[in-house]
């Protein structure tokens, strides 16, 4: 297939395994099946349900299978039952899928990674090939989530890893860091390897008018957005509004953290005890125009992510996203945060705690004018260089260089059947 060759009378279909987060609620899974699907590509997800989804909708052009979700827990043990149930809930949507026909292309986002046997299974059935989203380093996850934990684990883990990798015709990854980890630790020749970074969608990311009410009678509004697990941090955020409220009197300011995770239900719990209702709002999972209000409001976005094996190396979605939106980041000193932030963000010692945070945050409310200067930054990095504008292309070209081959495979079995009949 040529670079550029869209829609033919049978179009190419592109298969997208996701198990982390419900589509099109993962912002990066999402982005690609709209950049294939402009593209002319017959896309298919199965993912696990979301809020108001079924077992089969199509958006967009999309078609997406959904599988109810399972999460016994946060232990060790709730992730083994978790991930055994998502790859049978998701074997069975990918054989309902294929009714419509053999697919080119499969990708599999990560984590886990588990679904490598499908690949192979496609491969040998129908020649399709296989490109790895690579979303989460695996093991660093592990480390991050249950320091000191079973060392059989992380080699069960290690050991997923590379068989994905040996799977893959092509590996997606996040960063340079994550790109080196499937050139080093995947084995992987540089050539089947691409950066491709989650870039903020400005179509979907445009500031709005600030909403006084959002700030709820305080004079500073500062917002959370993302995933709330033990590696996250959002537990520093609840520890920065106690100290800036209850050990420093400072009632100006408000919290706002949006989002959903393991760790949500402890941090409401958390709030309570500090006796901190009236100062931060947890909503959950929160609506695109709730977001953009909230984040168009916000003097400064959170990103209290600490140093650890897995943040020392991943991109955060939602840095880039308070760029798009012109927000003003606080974060910890993380190695690829100043990849993607650069002049941004305000940085924390990474071997700083909560007291760091706060008193860095209080710096930056205090300090309007370098704000500005940062708000101007980031969205100037994003328009100009981080976007998925300036992404999908490298995305949209792996995807129709595998395609090309699948098509040239077919045409290989296709010519040794005439020539054996």
């Amino acid at each position: 297939m040529v670079r550029g060759e869209r829609a033919t009378a049978e179009r190419a279909r592109v298969l997208i395994i996701v198990q982390n987060l419900p589509v099109p609620f993962d912002r990066r899974v999402w982005l690609e099946c709209r950049t294939l699907a402009r593209a002319g590509l017959d896309v298919s997800v199965v993912c696990p349900r979301g809020s108001g989804t079924g077992r089969f909708q199509v958006v967009e052009g999309v078609s997406i299978h959904g599988y109810r979700p399972y999460a016994p827990g946060g232990s060790a043990l709730g992730f083994v039952l978790e991930y055994a149930y998502s790859f049978l809930a998701t074997l069975w949507l990918v054989l309902r899928a294929r009714r419509g026909g053999p697919f080119a292309v499969l990708q599999a986002c990560n984590p886990p990674d588990i679904f490598w046997p499908i690949a192979w299974w496609l491969r040998l059935r129908d020649g399709t090939r296989f490109v790895f989203d690579h979303h989460d380093l695996c093991p660093e996850l592990f480390r991050s989530r249950f320091e000191g934990g079973s060392r059989l684990a992380l080699r069960g883990l290690l050991a997923l890893e590379r068989q994905t990798f040996l799977a893959a015709d092509h590996v997606v990854s996040t960063n340079t860091s994550y790109a080196e980890v499937a050139v080093e630790r995947g084995g992987k020749p540089a050539s089947e390897v691409s950066v491709v970074r989650t870039g903020p969608d400005l179509e979907r990311l445009r500031p709005v008018e600030p909403d006084p009410a959002l700030r709820r009678g305080h004079r500073h509004l500062v917002a959370y957005l993302g995933v709330m697990g033990p590696q996250d941090g959002v537990d520093i955020v609840i520890a920065a509004a106690d100290l800036l409220v209850n050990r420093w009197g400072r009632r100006d300011v408000a919290f706002t953290v949006m989002g959903d995770g393991d760790s949500r239900a402890a941090l409401v719990a958390e709030r309570d005890r500090c006796g901190l209702q009236d100062v931060v709002e947890l909503p959950g999972r929160v609506s695109d125009a709730t977001m953009v209000a909230v984040l168009s409001t916000a003097d400064i976005g959170l990103s209290p992510d600490p140093s650890n094996p897995l943040n020392d190396v991943s991109t955060m979605n939602k840095t880039m996203e308070y760029m798009a939106l012109g927000l003003p980041v606080l974060s910890f000193d993380l190695p690829e945060t100043r990849v993607s932030a650069a002049g941004a963000a305000s940085y924390v010692a990474a071997d700083g705690g909560a007291e760091a945070y706060a008193r860095a945050l209080v710096e930056l409310l205090d300090d309007p004018a370098r704000r500005v200067e940062m708000s101007r930054t980031g969205r100037e990095r994003v328009e100009q260089e981080l976007a998925w504008v300036h992404q999908q292309e490298t995305y949209l070209g792996v995807v129709e260089d595998l395609i090309g081959c699948a098509a040239r495979v077919d045409a290989s079995a296709a010519g040794s059947r005439v020539t054996e009949g």
